[in-house]
């Protein structure tokens, strides 16, 4: 039986209990709502009832409030004093808004008044049943988060990243620099975050520096400053990074893209704490704690002559690899629902959750952009599926293991069209290989064309007009 079918047969069996002395209001109540699908049992008796509601069996108690024997109002205080999670609706003939109120503060969820209306009853029944549904569900995702937030806010159960959570616990009260590597997506800025939050620097400044995204002029700028005038356009003096991050953690993130020349200076920085402005004779000091990561093999790029052997073994003093998302399977799910939940409550998205079908696809799914990767398409997913079931159909057709113009929806029916479409997934599955092997190439050769086509023995002209043909940019 799939999840679907247990929740809904759990839909079915869901019961009311209806406490009430008049024989003509609990049969109403059981015709009203079982049409409803719920299943309805009557006591007449207040002190039988008790016993019952007591049982924790029941999702709703319909309770008058005038009953023989026992008032209304006790059997509500008994219930509430209990460890049984039931609403409880009050059904009174006298309901007076003191009356009412009365009993919402001792911890009614809401009350109906005699005579009622069939619709009346279901849409009170309706209202309180969802709004308790989505209370539990906000304490079930805070226990969840409270389960798995494995440090400082990074969800993980798996056995890896336990181990490096234990080194930075270590690491965080010291100085030591910290290289971070791991696959695009895995979180490494997180982990630099973390090491941060739990150092003595914590109350200072944590300042990132994505050192892909600047020119290497602009990029010493940015960490060294610089003086009016120094260059065009530099029309102010200028702060850096190593100045703005003073006493606190300055984070490069993606250093293997940093020039050979600037490479050289930060090594600098690194062993005097001391450094210049562009265009400033006067020499200044720092005190940071440094972290970086990258996504590069430093050590093959080291072999290359791309990278600072020195600078290399300064960075590296405490290495930490962030393993990517396929080898911590047992966290796909439970990040998949930890971010559905976060989508629907920061955008009021009704509820939803993942099909059994579903969750398997999911979790066999390689995720190349790793937790990113998983973070986005569960957004998309949230926000563009209407049913609260997230079945397979509603999965993105890249998890299935193919591209989405392989999936064929409409077989060819004649020799012709299998044909044609025969060509089209041969040109396809080449042109796919051919973009995954240049992406590959200038990964690997750090986005220096002349390099990668050296590296894989093409001619430079015939491997430039292939990166220009799929639009794949370069330096």
């Amino acid at each position: 039986m799939t999840d679907l079918q247990n929740h809904t047969e759990v839909l079915i069996k869901q019961k009311i209990l209806v406490i009430d002395d008049e024989p003509i209001v609990g049969l109403s109540c059981k015709r009203i709502l079982e049409s409803e699908k719920y299943e309805v049992v009557i006591e007449q008796n207040p002190k039988t009832g008790l016993q019952e509601a007591l049982s924790g069996k029941y999702i709703l108690i319909l309770l008058d409030l005038i009953l023989p024997d026992i008032d209304g109002m006790e059997i509500l205080k008994m219930i509430k004093s209990s460890e049984v999670n039931s609403e409880v609706v009050i059904i009174t003939g006298y309901a007076t808004v003191q009356t009412a109120v009365e009993a919402i503060k001792i911890g009614a969820a809401d009350y109906v008044s005699k005579p009622f209306t069939p619709d009346e009853l279901k849409l009170t029944i309706e209202k309180v049943i969802k709004h308790s549904s989505l209370i539990k569900e906000n304490i079930a995702l805070k226990k969840e988060l409270q389960l798995h937030q494995g440090l400082m806010g990074i969800i993980s159960v798996s056995p890896k990243m336990e181990k490096i959570f234990s080194i930075i616990k270590r690491v965080a009260p010291t100085d030591g620099t910290v290289f971070i590597t791991g696959e695009s997506g895995t979180g490494k800025e997180l982990i630099a975050q973390a090491i941060h939050r739990l150092s003595l620097r914590k109350d200072k400044p944590f300042i990132a520096c994505d050192c892909s995204s600047l020119a290497p002029t602009l990029l010493e700028s940015e960490l060294f400053g610089h003086t009016k005038g120094s260059f065009s356009g530099a029309i102010a003096t200028k702060q850096g990074l190593f100045e703005v991050a003073n006493k606190g953690t300055l984070f490069f993130d993606e250093v293997s893209n940093i020039s050979l020349e600037t490479q050289s200076k930060l090594l600098r920085v690194i062993e005097t704490r001391r450094f210049r402005r562009v265009g400033d004779p006067i020499e200044r000091t720092t005190d940071i704690r440094l972290i970086a990561a990258s996504n590069q093999d430093l050590l093959r790029m080291v072999k290359k002559g791309s990278f600072r052997e020195d600078l290399f073994y300064r960075l590296q003093v405490i290495p930490v690899h962030l393993p990517p998302l396929r080898e911590r399977q047992e966290d796909i799910i439970i990040l998949a629902t930890v971010f559905l939940n976060r989508v629907r409550q920061n955008n009021e998205i009704s509820s939803k959750r993942f099909a059994p079908e579903s969750i398997e696809i999911i979790e066999n799914y390689k995720w190349p952009g790793n937790v990113r990767e998983l973070k986005n398409m569960v957004e998309r997913i949230a926000i563009l599926c209407d049913s609260e079931i997230i079945q397979p159909k509603h999965l993105p057709k890249e998890l299935f293991g193919l591209p989405e113009k392989y999936i064929i929806d409409d077989l060819p029916k004649t020799w012709e069209e299998f044909k044609k479409l025969r060509k089209y997934i041969q040109d396809n599955a080449i042109a796919e290989i051919e973009k995954r092997f240049l992406r590959e190439a200038m990964k690997q050769a750090n986005g220096n064309i002349s390099l990668a086509a050296k590296e894989v023995r093409m001619h430079r002209t015939n491997f430039h007009l292939l990166l220009r043909k799929y639009n794949i940019k370069g330096s």
